[in-house]
């Protein structure tokens, strides 16, 4: 057995062995003596011991500067003009030409020292010379570094400037530049994807499919046919989602070429069973490297230095139309990926969604809610391939950290009888296969490259080298796919690594130094790590910096490793075992809720993150507070009663206990009665009704902006959500205001349209077990002080609305002697005929006004008039394409005496007062902005 950290032994007199002259010769510092390297080993626990940091020697850097330069040389001339590619290639190799040159010649004079062979030279390293005659190091100008560097540029140049002339060669991009119709034939290279629903005004956006390809042949208006190879993003435009749920379905596919079977061939499309028939879930079962010919309208790229040449934009939601089979790789991936989803089918729906996630980066099932969760946890890096999947299989393989080349190592292979160069042929087998059961896009390919140098960290120990297989890693992958270089996924892998490389050990040592668990200082040391290198990137994403994000990591990091094994286990059985891969899916199901339910919990904090501005001037700020709070932690923690105060400020800045915010922040205020939510371009209004309870009226198009405007408030109990109309901008953040709540039931109106967001309500109350109810005007209801009556709309018979809107449920709310009424989206027809209506004596002289339909011009004046409010409120988002409020409205307000807020100015607002004597007005009302 060799012994850890062992070097040369050189004799010293007598045959003896020195262990500074050990030490001395391996460059790093010297090792205690025998008794101190023992006890070193009986401290760690561990027979072979524990390598540690500061005993590894320093960091072999070289090869940083070439792979840096390479990086930013591709990221630079993408879209550079070609004669500048080649002046820049030119420039840089002569460059490197010359100083290499320079530094052979000069080392040709290099004088020998008497009793010195002139091979032994000087001992060269990164900026640092021992020359001949001197005592010391001197230093001098890296020839050989700079010259690499140099080299790397060039290359980088010179695959950029090829991969950016993709780009604009062939008849593509000027048939977009002039949004021409064409018919195609493209190959895909990626897998499908739904769009994830946005919200544009009053109605959510079709779904469309998204599929990266590149175009084979295209064909003109003229009938002229073109061979090209351009690299295109395809959007289907699939319509609404419906009752699909953004599920795959299987392989129905027409087929052209051979009246076979579709590109799936019926061996297993990649796609779970869905409803049949429907465009969206025809496309979605389509597999990388299938041929389709489409019709469509190109359009240029959606951003100056996109991957992409152009936009194919297919509009009549047509099923596709195959001309080629996907390859038999794709096909067998596509089986595996199938029999996952199928073993999962049952399980809850949290389990269900995130084990394809963790397993094949299979994110179909994933729900907007649970995807903004893991985002708002930073934990979003588990529903991506990451090199961690490939790292834990590979270390299942070969054994536990340090002992993969070690006669004691653990892992299956020694212990099935596997020789170890037959366990690394393995390996590279399993990496492989990984490769292509996940894809073999960029992602993937820089996902088993950062996975394997993690890897060899765990297993030879050495994590001196390891430095330099990361920039070879970046070096290579840059020049393969130059495009990475513009990748913030590919420089949030690399910080990642490279913090797990550099600065984790020497962190988790100082831990274990201050008496911390290895376990427990290991886990601490590699989630700080990534945070302190990533979040600064992650702030201009996302212009928030995760409060929660290392904490929850911690503690999902025991739950990944067993869900990521049972889950590559139900991949491998499921094709042959549906019954095994049910039952160990089952069992991979309870560490996956567990990921789910600590992402939940965790977004759901107020205070999980804090906003940050999203450039690169706050990066530069947030990694200078970064290097300032770990220096003052490593102070810190010498004194245990100040780290514990610290610790609860930082818990109660995440948690924000209502009482205590309400203290310090004055929001919400004693005694409100109203509040107006600011959620951007739409309606959320919530009413007091006790102690942490509420009435919501419509909840905005944004169920995290609804979800952290109740929480601010205390808002634990919902007796009653009300709707006033099925707009998506008034019932799209439904989901937030369920979420942890108990909700007593949902009311709206009787006119169901749209239909697909009067389903969206109806799915989500089912899925809680919440009811939903009509309001008729001239019901009233009552809860604690607060009590209200609809006015609107009428009981049938009556006319049918125009529209939505004039179907809106109107309110008169009563509170503490408050008046206030809550129109809705009425428009002047509807709010004529209440005007005219018994309801018209009720509404003279309110209060509070929530004016109808964001402020806009379509107004009644003489209901304005009649109504003549103290105060009127408009909910609207900041700069809306619509120019709400309307000049005109604001101005017949403000005309009838009526103080106008807006929450797009002011933020959200809360009223306070009474009404006086009677509920007749004139008694004082203050309004807080948050």
């Amino acid at each position: 057995m060799r012994r850890a950290n062992a070097g040369r032994r050189i004799p010293g007199p007598g045959g003896r062995v020195r262990e500074e002259d050990e030490a001395a010769v391996s460059g790093a510092r010297p090792v205690p003596g025998r008794r101190g390297r023992q006890a070193v080993h009986a401290d760690s626990g561990k027979r072979l011991g524990e390598a540690h940091p500061r005993q590894e020697g320093p960091v072999d850097l070289r090869l940083v500067p070439p792979a840096l330069a390479a990086w930013a040389t591709a990221a630079l001339t993408l879209d550079a003009a070609p004669g500048l590619v080649g002046g820049l290639v030119a420039g840089c190799l002569a460059a490197a030409v010359i100083l290499l040159v320079v530094r052979r010649d000069r080392a040709r004079n290099v004088p020998v020292m008497p009793g010195r062979p002139r091979s032994a030279g000087p001992r060269v390293t990164l900026g640092a010379v021992d020359g001949a005659g001197t005592t010391g190091r001197r230093r001098v100008w890296p020839r050989v570094t700079v010259a690499a560097s140099l080299l790397c540029a060039a290359a980088a140049a010179a695959s950029a400037g090829l991969h950016g002339a993709d780009l604009r060669r062939g008849p593509v991009p000027t048939l977009a530049g002039r949004y021409a119709s064409v018919t195609a034939e493209v190959e895909l290279t990626s897998d499908p994807r739904l769009t994830r629903p946005r919200v544009r005004g009053d109605h959510v956006m079709p779904d469309s499919v998204m599929i990266e390809a590149e175009v084979r042949r295209v064909e003109t208006a003229d009938r002229t046919v073109v061979a090209t190879r351009t690299p295109v993003l395809l959007i289907v435009d699939a319509g609404s989602r419906g009752g699909g749920g953004g599920r795959r379905a299987g392989p129905h596919v027409r087929e052209e070429s051979g009246g076979g079977r579709g590109p799936g061939g019926g061996e297993g499309s990649g796609g779970a069973k869905g409803p049949e028939g429907r465009p969206e879930a025809l496309w979605l079962a389509l597999l990388p490297s299938t041929r389709l010919r489409v019709a469509g309208r190109l359009a240029p790229a959606l951003a100056r230095g996109d991957r992409f040449a152009a936009v194919l934009r297919v509009r009549d939601g047509a099923a596709p139309s195959a001309v080629g089979r996907p390859s038999a790789a794709q096909r067998a991936a596509g089986r595996l990926r199938e029999g996952l989803r199928v073993a999962t089918d049952g399980l809850p729906a949290d389990a269900r969604a995130l084990l394809p996630g963790l397993v094949v980066g299979d994110t179909s099932r994933i729900t907007p809610e649970l995807d903004e969760a893991f985002r708002e946890t930073d934990l979003a890096h588990t529903l991506a391939v990451s090199g961690s999947n490939l790292t834990i299989i590979l270390a299942l393989l070969l054994g536990p950290p340090g002992l993969a080349q070690q006669v004691e190592r653990r892992g299956l292979a020694p212990r099935l009888g596997v020789p170890l160069r037959a366990t690394a042929v393995l390996g590279g087998a399993l990496t492989l296969g990984f490769v292509v059961v996940c894809r073999p896009d960029p992602s993937v390919l820089r996902a088993a490259a950062c996975g394997a140098i993690v890897l060899l960290a765990l297993a030879t120990g050495r994590r001196r080298s390891l430095v330099p297989a990361l920039a070879t890693a970046v070096l290579l992958l840059v020049l393969y796919d130059p495009w990475l270089a513009r990748s913030y996924g590919f420089l949030l892998s690399v910080l990642a690594t490279g913090a797990l490389l550099t600065l984790a050990p020497r962190w988790s040592a100082a831990l274990r130094g201050r008496r911390v668990p290895p376990r427990l200082a290991e886990a601490l040391a590699a989630a700080g790590a990534a945070q302190a290198l990533c979040a600064p990137v992650v702030a201009v994403l996302s212009a928030r910096v995760s409060l929660v994000a290392v904490p929850c990591n911690l503690l999902v990091e025991f739950a990944v490793a067993p869900a990521t094994v049972l889950g590559f286990a139900v991949l491998a059985t499921a094709p042959v075992a549906m019954p095994v891969a049910e039952a160990l899916a089952w069992c991979a199901g309870w560490p996956a809720r567990w990921i789910a339910g600590v992402a939940r919990t965790g977004a759901a904090l107020p205070g999980a993150a804090i906003d940050w501005p999203g450039s690169w001037a706050g990066a530069l700020l947030l990694a200078v507070v970064t290097v300032v709070a770990v220096m003052f932690g490593r102070r810190l923690s010498r004194h245990p009663w100040l780290c514990a105060v610290c610790g609860v400020l930082l818990l109660l800045v995440v948690v924000r206990p209502p009482p205590l915010t309400r203290v310090l922040t004055g929001w919400p205020p004693p005694g409100w009665r109203l509040a107006m939510c600011d959620v951007g371009q739409g309606d959320a209004t919530v009413l007091a009704a006790g102690d942490g309870a509420g009435v919501v009226v419509d909840a905005g198009p944004d169920p995290a902006l609804v979800d952290r405007c109740l929480h601010r408030l205390g808002i634990t109990r919902v007796p009653l959500v009300v709707l006033t109309h099925f707009h998506a901008d008034h019932v799209a953040g439904l989901p937030g205001v369920l979420r942890g709540r108990e909700v007593g039931a949902v009311e709206t109106t009787g006119f169901e349209e749209p239909v697909e967001q009067a389903r969206f309500v109806r799915k989500e109350a089912r899925a809680r077990n919440v009811p939903v109810v009509r309001a008729v005007a001239g019901e009233r209801r009552r809860v604690g002080a607060l009590e209200w009556e609809v006015l609107w709309p009428p009981p049938l018979p009556a006319p049918e609305p125009e529209g939505p809107n004039d179907a809106s449920v109107t309110l008169l709310v009563r509170s503490a002697g408050l008046r206030m009424l809550l129109l809705g989206d009425l428009e002047p027809p509807a709010q004529r005929a209440l005007s005219r209506s018994p309801a018209a004596a009720l509404v003279r002289g309110v209060d509070v006004l929530k004016v109808a339909h964001h402020g806009s011009a379509y107004q009644d004046p003489d209901l304005i008039r009649a109504v003549a409010p103290r105060l009127a409120l408009i909910s609207c988002g900041a700069d809306n394409p619509y120019g709400h409020p309307a000049p005109s409205t604001v101005a017949a307000l403000r005309a009838g005496g009526a103080v106008v807020l807006r929450t797009d100015r002011d933020g959200s607002l809360a009223i306070v007062g009474g009404g006086g004597e009677g509920g007749g007005g004139g008694g004082e009302l203050r309004v807080t902005r948050d």
